[in-house]
């Protein structure tokens, strides 16, 4: 996705990693107290991200984006890319690094990624449907997302094969109901 950048508004990249700050600040607070009391900080590790259920995966970028954004030493070989089919057991990424690193990553970076290959898959699963009945119609996405989640959550619906609709409100005008309400009428709303 790109955005226009003006006077208010943050690229992708910008976007990115102010929302995976947050999640670092949220999840880990002051730190992840357990991880550095019980682990050496010069302990080097491996985790691997292995699939549970089949679907769509989406969001390996952002995963290796957690992981750099929180340690960039910690090194990510991907093996399955977003938009593949997954089944249990596939592999979907290594990282190796710093054991502390790993242990503080994996929930945020597990979390993204589930929800991110949810809707993928549920997206997927819908087009899907609309291609073998004959239909020529896409599903396309709205704004309502989870509270800033936005770019991850619209990213996954193309993932999945779906098309994405306005990003925000100045994307474009879309007179609803409230607005026709609020002017009186449609004439007046126009």
């Amino acid at each position: 996705m790109k955005f226009k950048k003006s006077n208010n508004m943050l690229t992708v990249e910008e976007l990115n990693e102010r929302l995976i700050d947050l999640a670092f600040s949220e999840d880990i607070g002051d730190g992840d107290h357990t991880t550095l009391c019980c682990i050496p900080a010069d302990s080097m590790g491996e985790s691997k991200l292995l699939i549970k259920e089949e679907g769509i995966f989406a969001g390996v970028e952002i995963a290796k984006q957690v992981f750099h954004r929180f340690d960039p030493t910690m090194e990510v070989e991907v093996y399955i890319e977003d938009g593949a089919h997954v089944k249990p057991g596939d592999i979907v990424m290594s990282v190796k690094g710093k054991e502390q690193s790993l242990l503080q990553t994996e929930r945020l970076m597990l979390n993204i990624l589930q929800r991110m290959s949810g809707i993928a898959t549920m997206t997927h699963k819908y087009q899907q449907a609309l291609i073998d009945a004959g239909t020529k119609t896409r599903v396309l996405d709205t704004r309502k997302t989870t509270p800033n989640m936005r770019i991850f959550e619209k990213y996954a619906v193309k993932v999945g094969g779906g098309c994405n609709h306005r990003y925000n409100l100045s994307d474009g005008i879309l007179l609803k109901d409230n607005h026709v309400d609020f002017s009186g009428s449609i004439h007046n709303a126009v």
